[in-house]
């Protein structure tokens, strides 16, 4: 459903705000977006709401290719890509209901349909009782969740949170990620930039992108794969190498093997070639291709 390839993002004052980063999420996925402020997550949250392009390489969502898609068409790409902003970006003079049923205006909802449609929404994010109620008499959890209602105005299938538990406090901050989960659970993918690494941790079943500087340099989905293919390979070397000889202990790591006996004559040591080089070792976290049309 969405796919980074090789994407780098520069900036004229600021240089590179990401680079060559490659990823593949698929469709109904929950993402954790983690690294520290700078590294570069709402840009890649931004690029995948097609709101700025990459200055190489491609980012793909759904049937999307940045490098091919026509300007008329990103706000058909936007209606499938819902986004909830950390400082809420309500209007502060419309009500909760308001706020949700101008979102549903601006993409040409009939109006017999906003209505309902806004009612509906409310009381998916459990705010059925306070739609006549302006922003400044909600609190934080309470404003987040007319911004997530507001997001879903358009039937997304993807929801981009950039850090949405960031300003509340630790009990709105709960109801917002589960409102999200349950979300997940009814099939739209979520990518959640976050700062909270006590969140992260307490779920691990959850994919974790880490960006650092820019650079994509951890994915729990590839490090996974990685150790699932190596398992069986290390079980297979282990069962043929057979057990050690009696009266021996097994080397570990940084154990001293003993010297093999010698027959009295010397062997010097290879002499290594002047002309060796190095090699260098580069690893790929790219994923198989699946997506929807």
């Amino acid at each position: 459903m969405i796919r980074f390839r090789d994407v780098t993002k520069l900036y004229p004052r600021t240089g590179a705000a990401l680079e060559g980063v490659t990823f593949h999420l698929r469709k109904g996925e929950f993402t954790f977006l983690t690294g520290h402020s700078g590294a570069g997550k709402s840009t890649l949250l931004k690029l995948i709401h097609f709101q700025t392009r990459p200055s190489e390489g491609e980012v793909q969502v759904s049937r999307y290719h940045s490098d091919r898609i026509r300007r008329r068409d990103i706000p058909d790409l936007r209606r499938r890509v819902g986004f909830v902003f950390q400082d809420f970006k309500l209007l502060e003079r419309l009500t909760a209901a308001e706020n949700v049923a101008f979102a549903l205006e601006v993409i040409g909802t009939p109006r017999r349909d906003i209505e309902p449609k806004v009612t509906k929404l409310l009381s998916q994010v459990g705010l059925s009782a306070k739609g006549r109620s302006l922003p400044s008499e909600l609190s934080g959890g309470e404003r987040q969740r007319v911004v997530i209602a507001r997001a879903l105005a358009t039937d997304p299938l993807i929801l981009l949170a950039d850090e949405p538990t960031g300003n509340l406090d630790p009990r709105a901050a709960d109801g917002v990620f589960e409102l999200f989960r349950t979300l997940n659970r009814l099939g739209m993918a979520v990518v959640m930039a976050t700062h909270d690494a006590e969140l992260v941790r307490r779920n691990p079943t959850i994919r974790v992108l880490e960006l650092e500087n820019g650079r994509l340099v951890y994915d729990s989905a590839a490090t996974a794969s990685a150790e699932a293919a190596a398992g069986p390979l290390a079980s297979m070397s282990a069962a043929s190498a057979g057990p050690e000889p009696s009266g021996r202990t097994p080397a570990g790591p940084g154990t001293p093997r003993p010297a093999p006996p010698t027959s009295g004559k010397t062997t010097d040591p290879p002499t290594a070639r002047p002309d060796a080089d190095p090699i260098d070792g580069r690893s790929s976290t790219a994923t198989s291709p699946g997506e929807i049309g």
